[in-house]
């Protein structure tokens, strides 16, 4: 049975509280994640000063601020990654963080992170790819907004520049997703057309699409948490308390279980219902020891136990060893 990585994406949920962030962390454990992954970087390196918020941002954050400020606000220092890895040691879920520029990618290998993880924004950022494939890292990749080509081009940059190991995360980078958008079939189409280990990264609201990835095969996936939606952020809206996200998790698992093989067989559940549910040819009347067995004398009932149905033009025309009474079970 293959175990689907859950990542809880904390993101900047925590509102720039390194506190807010721990019980994230704690609450992700709880859940069931295998990753919590918060956000690494400096504003000044990602955006200008003057650079406007997405429609989302607006209609959840303070209007007035610009999308630097905002920014700013959300920003973890390099004590508080530390202070967040280990915490994350001490509970037992693994740390992850993604960065957005290059001075985070380096700050991120030296504490020596697992995997990068590549955003939706970045998989046209030919410096920042470079960089990343470098470290010879593996690769998770989100693919939000982008066609073919575009992936198609990311994922030989990565490979040409040392990167082995690459998984692609089907993503809609709407927040929240409409489930119009959702497209779950195109990740299966990634799958084939680049022979790559596909997962999916969610932004609708609920938990109904995660699922439905992980039967169409995503062995990744990734969902935004917060702690309470009604906090102001611009990703609250669009993320899981926690206790949904243990739903989530908790029906993947059952899901995984559910999938099986492609082995078609009885299952040992089945087995003692087969001979109650299944049926065997039956006396339809009283049968004397001699006289032929025909479909005016013979019918189908449960329970199983004895001679199959299928071998009903087997048994027609052959003579009753021995007197039958009606429903009595037929012997050759």
């Amino acid at each position: 049975m293959n175990r689907t990585i859950i990542i809880a994406e904390a993101g900047v949920n925590h509102n720039g509280d390194v506190n807010l962030a721990k019980r994230m962390i704690c609450e992700a454990k709880k859940a069931g994640a295998d990753i919590v992954k918060f956000q690494t970087f400096k504003t000044e390196n990602i955006v200008t000063t003057s650079a406007k918020k997405a429609d989302y941002q607006n209609k959840y954050t303070t209007k007035e601020e610009t999308q630097f400020e905002m920014l700013k606000n959300l920003e973890l220092t390099e004590d508080d990654h530390y202070i967040l890895k280990e915490y994350c040691e001490k509970l037992g879920i693994s740390f992850l963080s993604t960065p957005f520029d290059l001075e985070s990618i380096d700050f991120l290998e030296s504490l020596n992170i697992p995997f990068f993880k590549v955003p939706s924004g970045e998989i046209t950022n030919l410096p920042y790819l470079v960089k990343i494939a470098k470290t010879r890292k593996p690769v998770i990749m989100s693919s939000g907004m982008s066609n073919l080509e575009e992936i198609h081009e990311a994922i030989e940059i990565l490979r040409k520049y040392g990167t082995s190991e690459i998984s692609l995360l089907h993503c809609n980078s709407q927040y929240p997703t409409p489930f119009k958008d959702v497209n779950l079939r195109a990740m299966v189409n990634l799958e084939k057309r680049f022979n790559i280990n596909i997962g999916y990264s969610d932004h609708t609201l609920g938990i109904e699409v995660p699922i439905a990835a992980v039967a169409l095969g995503a062995t990744i996936i990734e969902k935004h948490v917060t702690l309470d939606r009604n906090m102001e952020g611009p990703d609250h809206k669009a993320s899981l308390e926690f206790n949904e996200l243990k739903t989530m998790i908790d029906a993947i698992r059952n899901i995984e279980i559910a999938l099986g093989t492609n082995e078609k067989k009885v299952t040992e559940s089945e087995v003692l219902n087969k001979v109650v549910v299944r049926k065997s040819i039956v006396a339809k009347s009283k049968i004397h020891k001699g006289e032929f067995f025909t479909e005016e004398n013979l019918t189908v009932k449960r329970p199983g136990t004895g001679i199959s149905p299928m071998k009903w033009y087997d048994v027609i025309g052959m003579k009753a060893i021995k007197d039958f009474e009606k429903d009595e079970l037929i012997e050759l």
